[in-house]
């Protein structure tokens, strides 16, 4: 992980809100001969005390499924949008390109939950991402005979998070000058680029505090 002390993100509160800002995780594992396997699916985030943890369900018998079988450690990758940041928006235009991002890791131990633990998590996924209590594709709207084959597909787990690691990496190395510049370059490109841009707006007041005696 590229941990630059001035990229280390450590608000623990900022950290469970960029996760459930994107639910959509890359899970990353190994299995008992060390062949890496990784997937990506939608996960609920759940704090109690200073528990975190991350519930899902992924299809049964795939090569992540047999590889947390037989190895229960996990890498959850939750990630931003992203862009590409050119030197020429620096003061010293004579610089390497960049990218910033922002990425939180979450290690655990995955365990797989009962037949209806699962049921409980397939219905708060479809009915939390569905987003609209009046939805007719709400998990109370399915029939029992199209939910039941689903059931038998899928497996649900559970992640239990033993440490959080997050890179915001907004070019908070950079002069005052070049961070605006960088920002005002960034609002007129993608909307990935936007979204870097608002996050280091939101950073601006606090990474270059003003001297009130002055």
């Amino acid at each position: 992980m590229y941990n630059l002390p001035q990229y280390v993100e450590k608000d623990a509160a900022e950290l469970l809100s960029f996760m459930q800002q994107h639910p959509f995780a890359t899970l990353i594992g190994s299995d008992a001969d060390g062949c890496p396997v990784a997937t990506q699916v939608p996960l609920l985030i759940r704090k109690e005390g200073e528990e975190i943890r991350l519930l899902g369900h992924i299809m049964r018998k795939t090569d992540h499924h047999l590889a947390f079988e037989q190895n229960p450690r996990v890498l959850a990758l939750f990630t931003s949008p992203h862009c590409y940041v050119s030197p020429s928006w620096y003061s010293n235009q004579r610089s390497g390109g960049t990218w910033n991002y922002m990425t939180v890791h979450a290690r655990g131990t995955v365990s797989f939950t009962s037949d209806a633990e699962l049921a409980a998590i397939l219905r708060e996924t479809q009915n939390s991402f569905e987003n609209n209590p009046a939805s007719p594709s709400n998990f109370e709207q399915l029939s029992e005979g199209y939910v039941a084959p689903l059931l038998k597909a899928i497996v649900g787990f559970e992640i239990k998070i033993t440490s959080l690691e997050a890179v915001f990496k907004l070019s908070q190395n950079r002069d005052e000058a070049s961070y605006h510049n960088i920002i005002h370059h960034l609002k007129q490109g993608s909307s990935d680029a936007q979204y870097i841009a608002s996050a280091m707006e939101q950073r601006a007041s606090q990474l270059f505090k003003k001297d009130t005696n002055s």
